[in-house]
């Protein structure tokens, strides 16, 4: 009687299996989030790159994102650590013969809050990461609508638009050179030159302009600035007729010839005429 009590209380091969299924279970769930939650630590860059190449005046920290997934990661971790001790246990009481109780669902409700908690956060965190976006956007449209738009090409040139014609805007810059006192030392008409050999070019017009005073320092400084000095302004129409005002960046120049910090401000000047001149 007692050997048939004592064979009824041992665990069976299908206990042992069962046992196993859980762990397997509970590992899975272990590695979904500690991989959902490197997903979600990585999120936050995967934004700021994503600002930086949309060429974003300032990227935004999304620093909250990396805190959410490294709590993830940590739950991952711990889910795996307990199950794997309470299989350990639970093989040792059943190899033991002694009853096993009943299954505890503290893990469980346990992930679950957490993941609730978890989800919360990331909901409210990502709503205001939206609203930020949103008011970030509406003011760089107003900013780009009271202010022309300047686009940089790799090469170094910055073309702005202009609502005038390349004549009208060789006009307004004569005049403010003119008053501010710089030497105009040519204007080239290429599209005018190109007509003299019968040959068809859209407007096209440089000029070159100058203060010796403030050019000579640079070229003493930096020799090789001279194949880019006197200063130049190319005023274009492009092929759908729009005008575009360009010049040289003076952070350029200064990286190409090795200009001393305290000269930039010698040519950066070109900055401002040609944003006046494009108004």
């Amino acid at each position: 009687m007692d050997a048939s009590a004592e064979a009824g209380s041992r665990a069976t091969l299908s206990d042992y299996l069962a046992a196993e299924r859980t762990l397997l279970a509970w590992i899975r769930t272990g590695l979904a989030l500690m991989g959902f939650g490197f997903v979600v630590a990585r999120f936050g860059l995967f934004l700021q790159q994503l600002q930086i190449a949309q060429q974003a005046s300032s990227a935004q920290s999304y620093g909250l994102s990396l805190w959410f997934g490294t709590a993830l990661i940590v739950a991952g971790i711990a889910v795996n650590l307990f199950s794997g001790w309470h299989h350990l246990r639970l093989i040792r009481t059943m190899e033991l013969g002694h009853a096993v109780r009943s299954h505890t669902t503290t893990l469980a409700v346990a992930t679950s809050v957490f993941l609730a908690l978890v989800g919360l956060g990331m909901a409210i965190y990502l709503l205001s990461v939206r609203g930020t976006t949103q008011i970030n956007v509406g003011k760089n449209s107003l900013s780009n609508k009271e202010t022309p738009m300047a686009t940089t090409i790799e090469n170094g040139i910055i073309s702005i638009p202009s609502n005038h014609s390349v004549d009208q805007v060789v006009k307004k810059l004569r005049g403010i050179l003119e008053a501010k006192g710089v030497t105009l030392f040519a204007v080239v008409d290429h599209s005018g030159e190109a007509e003299k050999v019968e040959m068809k070019m859209r407007p096209t017009k440089l000029l070159i302009f100058g203060n010796p005073k403030a050019g000579t320092p640079l070229m003493l400084a930096a020799p090789s600035s001279a194949i880019d000095l006197p200063l130049k302004i190319l005023i274009w129409e492009d092929g759908q007729g729009k005008v575009w005002v360009s010049y040289n960046a003076p952070v350029y120049l200064q990286g190409r010839h090795g200009i001393p910090e305290e000269l930039i401000q010698n040519i950066a000047v070109v900055e401002a005429l040609a944003a006046k001149a494009a108004e």
